[in-house]
């Protein structure tokens, strides 16, 4: 995967600590935190306080599933002297942030929230009638909007998340975002982008706001960010002020939507501790090719002579993400043809899954044999998510009025 970005953006993810992870985040989430971090300001952060809103009965469990975690996230290439890494309970303007936005956040945008019904229904042996399981879609805007992250890099299913921080960044600006200096910023702003320039971003805005022109406002937004002259604390206020709103205090993240490979389990659900059917990413080899090898099958494949269908057969979609395109055409024609068994199928398969992990294990050992080596990595992440978090509060402080001293 590709980013192509004009500016020098931030995005920000992060994921709970369940500790060793398995194949199916290192597809599904890791490749992609690896591929970003080249392109963008990423922060990666270790989200503990989300993972007591469904788990706080387990809280002994917390420590060695954080940095067994972080080192899964090393060993897979998350490099942290190009990201941030850092843990959410390290940082306390996580809580405050969380607590302020509260205050303007209605209760229905957080009921509506899809994933809050799905998981009851798929939780309903933990007791969830708790604030923090209902409130957690709102602490997750919280820290998005803490690093006035550009992008969230997430999948469909999570879309609906970035759209409520974006909603709550909207009203919190709308009451907060008319600083006294409003009007003199906005004046300051406009004159630096030359009088044609200005005259006809103004052109465009009358346009959108009274036509609902959308081909006008695209227009005036290209021709904003087209200034160089302009640093983005201008470009966001006129943004804003081209959207009829206030000054873009928080400003709205973007849901950037990421390549994510399904990784089946070895029984073909979707893999996940919960259905006890995973390959973690540092597993004993033995292991691997035992779990392997007792994979089932397309279950027409009852004589090594009968012609099965690779595409009801769980393995085939593990042959899919590890797999050449010569290997693949192998498998296709000689499951059909019925002309090698499964456990034949299988072995390329293995090797493949066997040499990634060689690969991982080797980039864990130097973390495994110096643990002291990962908590500095999380000290110097936690220093620099703060400093940008302590920008932020400032902001929000002066905004609501609780900067008092």
């Amino acid at each position: 995967m590709k980013f192509n970005t004009t500016e020098n953006t931030r995005t920000l993810s992060g994921m709970r600590p369940t500790g060793k992870l398995h194949l199916g985040h290192y597809h599904g989430v890791l490749k992609n935190w690896v591929n970003m971090q080249k392109d963008f300001d990423c922060f990666f952060f270790v989200a503990d306080w989300h993972a007591l809103t469904t788990s706080y009965e387990n809280p002994e469990t917390m420590r060695e599933h954080v940095w067994d975690m972080v080192i899964d996230w090393l060993a897979a290439g998350v490099d942290p002297e190009q990201a941030t890494l850092f843990i959410q309970s390290s940082l306390l303007q996580h809580a405050e942030l969380h607590l302020l936005l509260s205050m303007i956040t209605p209760l229905g945008w957080l009921e509506r929230v899809p994933s809050f019904k799905e998981q009851q229904q798929k939780l309903k042996d933990k007791d969830l009638s708790t604030y923090g399981f209902l409130g957690y879609p709102l602490l997750q805007s919280a820290d998005i909007l803490m690093y006035r992250a550009a992008f969230v890099p997430v999948g469909e299913d999570q879309v609906p998340h970035v759209e409520l921080t974006r909603e709550i960044a909207r009203r919190f600006n709308s009451f907060f975002g008319k600083s006294p200096d409003y009007d003199r910023e906005l004046d300051q702003a406009i004159s630096l982008i030359g009088k044609q320039e200005s005259d006809q971003f103004l052109r465009y805005r009358k346009k959108y706001n009274e036509q609902g022109n959308r081909s006008a406002y695209q227009k005036a937004e290209v021709l904003i960010n087209n200034q160089e002259q302009l640093n983005h604390e201008h470009k966001q206020l006129l943004i804003g002020y081209l959207e009829g709103r206030a000054k873009a205090l928080l400003p709205e993240p973007k849901a950037l939507l990421t390549e994510a490979a399904k990784t089946p389990g070895l029984d073909g659900q979707k893999m996940s501790k919960s259905y006890d059917n995973i390959i973690a990413m540092r597993d004993e080899p033995k292991r691997i090719e035992k779990s392997v090898r007792e994979m089932p099958t397309d279950p027409a494949r009852v004589r090594l002579t009968d012609p099965g269908d690779p595409d009801k057969c769980p393995v085939w979609p593990l042959h899919q993400i590890y797999s050449d395109s010569d290997t693949c055409e192998w498998v296709q024609s000689g499951c059909r043809a019925a002309s090698f068994g499964c456990v034949q199928c299988k072995q390329p398969l293995i090797q493949k899954i066997l040499e990634e992990q060689e690969v991982i294990s080797d980039r864990a050992k130097p973390y495994i044999q110096h643990p002291d080596s990962v908590v500095e990595i999380i000290h110097e992440g936690n220093k620099k998510a703060s400093l940008v978090a302590d920008q932020t509060m400032d902001i929000v402080r002066s905004a609501v009025g609780t900067n008092y001293l």
